[in-house]
């Protein structure tokens, strides 16, 4: 896959005359501001690599670029970037890893994992948020991830162990079937806490069956919901 391939080196204002950033430089920018939180080299590759603006049709090109969580629907937000950068520097992939995702929304965390990890699983409570981030993953050539509809509360306990869990929107506890499906040695990387009050990032290492806990500090996330959400409400 060649992001660069995707689009034009430069964009026009239309009849201003005046050149945008390129979409190249639009996201140089922001892997530059993200590398002020995140250290890995391999991560900012992968953030320097993926297309954001093609995640989120909805917002402008220079939008899409900013540090900030974007709205795409249902109540759902693409994560900010450099909470992205964290939650997959937290991961510690080296590329030899089955990673599952939950809460794939617009599909962009999941593309910044095909591009560490052996195989990414990722599932997600809407059925059209599934289809979209498919059809937006299909159309980059990304090919070592598979999109699932369904309770992210359960897993996907029909293909576990995992290597790696990240969860993209915060329970109130931690998920007893996430902890399961958690290979030994592996890394779980979740928010947990409220929707109105405080949520803190937080990274599970099992050990001889048991998880060691780290905080990583605070954040602010959509909650995690049970079942299959249909399309009303849609934004």
């Amino acid at each position: 896959m060649d992001a660069a391939l995707l689009c034009a080196p430069t964009f026009q204002y239309r009849g201003t005359g005046v050149m945008m950033p390129s979409v190249d430089e639009l996201r140089e920018r922001l892997v530059e501001h993200v590398a002020r939180s995140v250290r890995s080299e391999s991560v900012l590759a992968a953030m320097r690599h993926v297309p954001r603006h093609a995640f989120v049709p909805e917002h402008g090109l220079e939008v899409a670029y900013e540090d900030r969580p974007l709205g795409i629907g249902w109540d759902v937000t693409i994560s900010q970037p450099t909470v992205v950068g964290r939650m997959t520097e937290a991961l510690q992939l080296s590329g030899t890893e089955r990673v599952l995702e939950v809460g794939t929304g617009s599909g962009y965390q999941a593309a910044v994992l095909a591009c560490l990890a052996r195989h990414v699983d990722t599932i997600e409570v809407v059925p059209a948020l599934a289809a979209r981030a498919r059809l937006a993953l299909a159309a980059l050539g990304i090919d070592n991830v598979d999109v699932h509809v369904g309770d992210g509360w359960d897993g996907l306990p029909s293909l576990a162990p995992f290597d790696r869990i990240v969860v993209t929107a915060a329970p109130e506890r931690l998920p007893v079937a996430l902890s399961q499906q958690l290979a030994e040695g592996g890394f779980l990387v979740l928010p947990i806490g409220p929707r109105d009050g405080i949520q803190r990032l937080e990274r599970h290492r099992k050990r001889a069956g048991s998880l060691v806990r780290e905080d990583l500090g605070g954040v602010r996330f959509v909650p995690m919901v049970h079942g299959e959400r249909n399309d009303r409400g849609a934004r």
